[in-house]
């Protein structure tokens, strides 16, 4: 089932993969990572002007990252604002998604973080480092593959 989103982009012969609604009736796309940055600019331009969140997560053990992107029109005088949920998927070998910094300003923090807890790079992110881990740490500590190494902070205290 198509959204009005899906149907507008179909129109206009940009590819991507409609995955429905979620339970409060967003309407959800793929779009691959080759396209995303040309298709980011285009919801721009169509209304999106906000970018509400990005996070990210690990499909599967040993599959495919995501990252997400909840975008809203905000419109003077809309009580209930359109939004639209973005997934695109990078295989874990080497995640580089296009980084949509220079769209919304607002996906700096958010794209770092899931740089650092999940190792996607965000290709033409102005900072792209750690955020929250320190440059020193080797890994990605949400990936469902990270083996976390050995910790003795619980056993020192005592």
């Amino acid at each position: 089932m198509q959204g009005s989103l899906s149907i507008w982009l179909v129109k206009h012969g940009l590819v991507h993969r409609s995955l429905g609604f979620d339970y409060q009736g967003i309407e959800t796309l793929q779009i691959k990572p080759e396209e995303w940055h040309s298709i980011a600019v285009i919801l721009y331009v169509y209304g999106y002007n906000y970018l509400r969140s990005q996070c990210a997560y690990d499909v599967a053990p040993g599959g495919l990252l995501a990252s997400v992107y909840h975008l809203t029109r905000i419109e003077y005088g809309v009580d209930q604002p359109e939004e639209v949920c973005i997934k695109v998927f990078a295989p874990r070998s080497n995640p580089r998604i296009p980084s949509v910094f220079w769209v919304w300003k607002s996906a700096d923090f958010q794209e770092r973080e899931s740089y650092d807890m999940l190792g996607i790079s965000y290709d033409n992110h102005p900072r792209l480092k750690r955020i929250l881990m320190p440059e020193s740490w080797i890994g990605w500590p949400l990936r469902k593959d990270y083996i976390a190494p050995d910790f003795y902070e619980i056993q020192d205290a005592y």
